[in-house]
């Protein structure tokens, strides 16, 4: 078995290379552009690929994506058809995207910022929120990570809903569905979070009129993928008041560039893409396991569906 590995980094690359062939000393495991023999190459493990880096290889029979996402992957224009792709998803980066979900609920709740502000004016200031119950917190995404992210929140014990493409059910949650779901989800909903995977359907749904139907004051908060927002909308509504604060950790181009206005707003806390990062020893155990499972049955659990974008 044949493995070729890429990430825009050539140092990462190595040390997923390293670490995949530990754990499977039976493949062989090499750098993308490394390849000895393309033919060779059944199964490539990538994040970010560049657009048609794997057609060089024809007897390819899964995709791994680096991460539960796998919009970067179908980016590639020439991607080989019919070429199942597989998600790297486990407790390890579930339980990550929970800390950061939680984190930030809980600083937009607490009025954190504010709190912030006074100490730096050396001001001794109470700001008063009501009990979590009180508060309405919205899930958008009720995948793995955004079902797990609504369960916690509930059991802190906010009042959460959830909206997702399909029916769902999740204990202590009230949750929509669909295009009919979207505006009772939104009504009344003070802190949204967006965990939704990166479809044309959900692209740019972060906009004016999805913050418009939130309440007064709403805070944002956006784990998920960087063109889920419109920028300037966002921007709009912080200096309307219509939204209080936001939290981003993903854009439309990573690394965020330096002149980019997000960076001087004080009303937006910006995170390098770290809400669920994959660690290389996780992921390349998780990847490892799936890619032996993979060969021996020709399926996964984590096989993604590429029709649906997720």
């Amino acid at each position: 078995m044949s493995i070729a590995v890429y990430l825009p980094s050539e140092a990462s690359t190595e040390d997923w290379c390293r670490m995949l062939r530990d754990l499977m000393p039976d493949w062989e495991v090499h750098p993308l552009q490394k390849v000895p023999d393309p033919a060779a190459v059944e199964y490539a493990v990538v994040w970010r690929p560049k657009t048609g880096c794997m057609t060089p290889f024809p007897n390819l029979k899964a995709i791994v994506s680096i991460g539960a996402g796998i919009d970067h992957v179908l980016a590639d224009a020439e991607l080989p058809q019919d070429v199942p792709i597989i998600r790297t998803v486990g407790t390890d980066l579930t339980q990550r995207m929970k800390e950061y979900v939680a984190l930030h609920v809980l600083r937009h709740h607490r009025a954190l910022p504010a709190l912030q502000v006074s100490q730096a004016a050396r001001k001794w200031a109470p700001v008063v929120v009501p009990p979590a119950s009180g508060r309405r917190v919205g899930v958008m995404g009720l995948g793995n990570l955004g079902s797990a992210a609504a369960s916690l929140l509930a059991a802190i014990g906010f009042d959460v809903v959830g909206w997702s493409r399909s029916p769902k059910e999740i204990a202590g949650v009230t949750t929509f569905a669909g295009d009919g779901g979207l505006a009772p989800f939104l009504a009344g909903t003070e802190i949204l979070v967006c965990l939704l995977p990166l479809t044309d359907q959900t692209r740019g749904i972060l906009n004016a009129d999805t913050f418009n139907q939130l309440k007064r004051g709403a805070c944002i908060i956006n784990a998920a993928r960087g063109p889920h927002l419109v920028d300037e909308d966002l921007i709009e509504v912080l200096a309307s008041g219509q939204i209080e604060a936001a939290t981003l950790d993903v854009f439309h181009i990573e690394p965020l560039p330096s002149d980019h206005p997000f960076w001087d707003n004080p009303k937006i806390t910006i995170t390098p893409h770290v809400a669920s990062l994959i660690d290389a020893p996780t992921g390349s155990r998780i990847i490892a396991r799936n890619l032996r499972t993979f060969a021996e049955t020709g399926t996964v659990a984590d096989v993604a569906d590429a029709r649906r974008g997720y």
